[in-house]
């Protein structure tokens, strides 16, 4: 007495007893899996020999065991003798007319003593009072599954069997329940006798509205009793609770992957039979998903049934609205084990999980390139096909990815649905958005393997591992040159078409390169959105920002591999890269001379552009603003430009003297080293600038270029001309502050200036004596060199 459950035979007893006792005394030859009743092994044992001995008389279908093959007989015509006075519905049996007829009535005289629920049936009542006493006495021979119905434990039994004994009339699709093939009916009749209040959806089962009221509702009466995590539905319950369990009892018998739900394997044994039954009447896009179907269809009907309370955006996924919604409440609910990272996105967290695994299962199959993402090899694949399905209606342009059309449409509607709450900066793309507050966090989230450098962007990642690897991969196909970026392949193939895609609306001046455009328009804008949070600088440019910002960090990342110097920009490191090479690549076509830098051969070639009616200066397109001076180069012009604002932000170290370019304050900083890097190849003689002894190798070549209009005196340097031009023009444009003395030159305004402020910055190193001019030093130490040969 266990149970106190009643039978009508002994054998009855004795068989539910084995369930107490959890004896199982009938096994399986094939798989020793073991069994408490003799015909439960006679069920199994058809798994393994596939063997149907029940068939039908009509049609030859063939079952396993007999009731189903007498389920499957009443869908034939002729089968249902005992109809309804009322509906017409007809029935097998006359208890289950009976039953049938209570529905007329409205009568339920079964109740239930616990809860008060009322049935029409006693085996409604019966099955029902189970949920109270938690009551499973039905198990599965196979999967040891419990059922406290035995209906459930029958239908149970068939996903183990595949059998499905209920036939569609109309299109012969089978179930494996009668519950479904009634669903399945009323697809064909079409008939949606359900509707929603609130929206006005239809249904064709009842229970499919009362699951969707709740979306409206809100409500969600099934709870995880581990986390609480509410569903709608009860069966999304149990799937979710298998993930606490780690259980994943639906197995593919052809990869031997395990699911926690049945739809997901569903859906997972389309990829081995490529089998996709859904297709879209407007595009003809198939789809092995019926879900995956539905939310196609959307983006044909513009449908977004999904809205968010708060900013009252649209989605046309449900998953869409939920994912949305975290950003209002910042909720990362998925965290790597690995970083600690939170996500808002499952899938988002086992994206990230593949950085630290290194894993990426997606192959291109032309080029056997891997990726990390389904969506980046899908993308990946129309570099190869040329294929770009997106054009925009404005300007016809087409683009390979969606994210870039829909980032290129804003740039038309000028909208910028992404703020910074701290700066109140708007952007077009979400991930421009990102990057950027990458900025106010500081955060650098990839590193490199080699040098542990860190990078804000997982691109500037990419390209610094070429400069270890030394890898181009881009090349040009006119000139053969190789780069590491695309975007510097597609900027240097429009030196060959001279395509100049980006035009001014201002100055109407056009540009190649869309990072030019964008500087050149803040010309216009006055717009400097760098700022320098040392010195509050503001640049117009990031390259420039970048720059300025080693000022203060002393950084020099660019490293000379012959000598080791350091430099803090890779321009000067490649300029450097010459001093050892001898390498002069650009010529000029005028008269052949070669140069280091292209800007010093549009320099250079500005001395040949003399206009042909008459002999007028050369060409200075950069004009100061202030005074309107003009210039050949716009490094003179910059440098000028500090003469009237009078900033000299650049001290020396030893003597706080103050400068107002950093080349000035590097060439003095020589003057208390003592070092003179640059070396005549003549004579030996070194010097502390370089502008030194290009003045000082002039003198072996007696070469003197720079000529007068008026006398035609020549001379070697062109400083040199200036000054001697002002003997012509008696003019003197540099006056003293103090006793306002004018001087034709601006080193005789300087020499003037020491009288007054009393400086004597050259000093004698054998007799320690103080000169206010270097060339008084220079005659002074010539008192030393006559003393020294008198003495001998």
């Amino acid at each position: 007495m266990v149970c106190n459950k009643s039978f009508a035979d002994n054998d009855g007893l004795k068989s539910h007893l084995l369930v107490h006792s959890k004896e199982r005394p009938y096994s399986c030859d094939f798989c020793s899996k073991a069994f408490t009743q003799g015909n439960h092994l006679k069920t199994h044992l058809l798994i393994h020999t596939k063997e149907k001995c029940y068939s039908c008389d009509v049609c030859s279908k063939a079952f396993s065991n007999d009731s189903n093959l007498k389920r499957y007989l009443r869908t034939h015509p002729n089968e249902r003798p005992r109809a309804c006075n009322q509906c017409g519905k007809s029935f097998t049996q006359q208890s289950k007319l009976k039953r049938h007829l209570l529905i007329h009535t409205m009568e339920k005289p079964f109740t239930c003593n616990v809860c008060g629920k009322s049935f029409r049936a006693a085996t409604n009542l019966i099955s029902h009072s189970r949920t109270h006493t938690k009551e499973k006495s039905y198990v599965c021979d196979v999967c040891n599954k419990e059922f406290s119905d035995k209906c459930n434990l029958r239908r149970h039994l068939r996903t183990h069997t595949d059998e499905k004994p209920y036939v569609c009339v109309v299109c012969s699709k089978s179930f494996a329940n009668s519950g479904n093939l009634k669903s399945h009916l009323l697809t064909h009749s079409e008939e949606r006798r359900y509707s929603c209040d609130f929206c006005g959806k239809a249904f064709t089962k009842q229970r499919n509205l009362k699951k969707h009221l709740r979306i409206h509702t809100k409500e969600k009466p099934y709870n995880c009793e581990v986390c609480n995590k509410g569903f709608t539905d009860k069966r999304n319950l149990t799937a979710h609770l298998r993930i606490h369990m780690k259980e994943k009892p639906y197995i593919c018998e052809i990869c031997s992957k395990a699911f926690s739900d049945h739809r997901n394997l569903k859906r997972h044994l389309c990829v081995h039979s490529k089998k996709k039954p859904y297709f879209c009447d407007v595009c003809s896009k198939a789809f092995s998903d019926g879900s995956n179907f539905k939310r196609h269809l959307r983006t044909h009907t513009e449908e977004k049934p999904y809205v968010c309370e708060v900013c009252k955006k649209t989605f046309p996924r449900l998953t869409n609205l939920r994912n949305h919604l975290r950003i209002h409440t910042e909720e990362k609910p998925y965290s790597c084990e690995v970083c600690y990272k939170a996500f808002t996105l499952k899938s988002s967290l086992k994206r990230h999980y593949r950085i630290h695994t290194k894993e990426r299962p997606y192959v291109c199959e032309v080029c056997g390139k891997s990726f990390n993402y389904l969506q980046s090899l899908k993308f990946h694949f129309r570099s190869h096909t040329n294929e770009k399905p997106y054009a925009c209606e404005v300007c016809n342009k087409k683009f390979s990815y969606l994210t870039n059309f829909r980032n290129h449409s804003r740039i038309h509607t000028k909208d910028k649905p992404y703020d910074c709450e701290i700066c109140c900066k708007s952007f077009t793309a979400r991930s421009s958005f990102k990057r950027h507050l990458r900025v106010h966090t500081k955060e650098k989230p990839y590193v490199c393997e080699v040098c542990n450098k860190e990078f804000t962007q997982i691109n500037s990642l990419k390209y610094h591992f070429f400069t270890h690897t030394k890898e181009k991969p881009y090349v040009c196909e006119v000139c053969s040159k190789t780069f590491c970026r695309s975007s510097h392949l597609k900027s240097h193939a429009r030196t060959h078409t001279k395509e100049k895609p980006y035009t001014c609306e201002v100055c109407n001046k056009r540009f190649s390169h869309l990072t030019n455009f964008r500087n050149h328009s803040r010309i216009h804008t006055k717009e400097k959105p760098y700022g320098c949070e040392m010195c509050c600088k503001s640049f117009t440019e990031r390259s420039s920002f970048k720059r300025h910002l080693r000022i203060h960090t002393k950084e020099k990342p660019y490293v000379c591999e012959v000598c080791n110097k350091e430099f803090t920009q890779n321009s000067i490191l490649k300029r450097h890269f010459f001093t050892h090479t001898k390498e002069k690549p650009y010529a000029c076509k005028v008269c052949s001379k070669t140069f280091c830098q292209s800007i010093q051969l549009k320099n250079h070639a500005r001395t040949h552009l003399k206009q042909k009616s008459s002999n007028e200066p050369v060409e200075k397109p950069y004009a100061c603003e202030v005074c309107h001076k003009t210039f050949a180069k716009n490094g003179h012009l910059k440098s000028h430009s500090l003469t009237h604002i009078k900033e000299k932000p650049y001290a020396c170290d030893v003597c706080h003297k103050t400068f107002a370019q950093n080349s000035h304050l590097k060439s003095h900083s020589r003057t208390h080293i003592k070092e003179k890097p640059y070396v005549c190849e003549v004579c030996h003689k070194t010097f502390a600038q370089s502008g030194h002894l290009k003045s000082h190798s002039l003198t072996h070549i007696k070469e003197k270029p720079y000529a007068c209009d008026v006398c035609h005196k020549t001379f070697a340097q062109s400083v040199h001309l200036k000054s001697h031009s002002l003997t012509h023009i008696k003019e003197k444009p540099y006056a003293c502050e103090v006793c306002h003395k004018m001087f034709a030159q601006g080193g005789h305004l300087k020499s003037h200036s020491l009288i007054h402020i009393k400086e004597k910055p050259y000093t004698c190193d054998l007799c320690h004596k103080t000169f206010a001019l270097s060339g008084h030093l220079k005659s002074h130490s010539f008192t030393h060199i006559r003393g020294v040969t008198k003495y001998f």
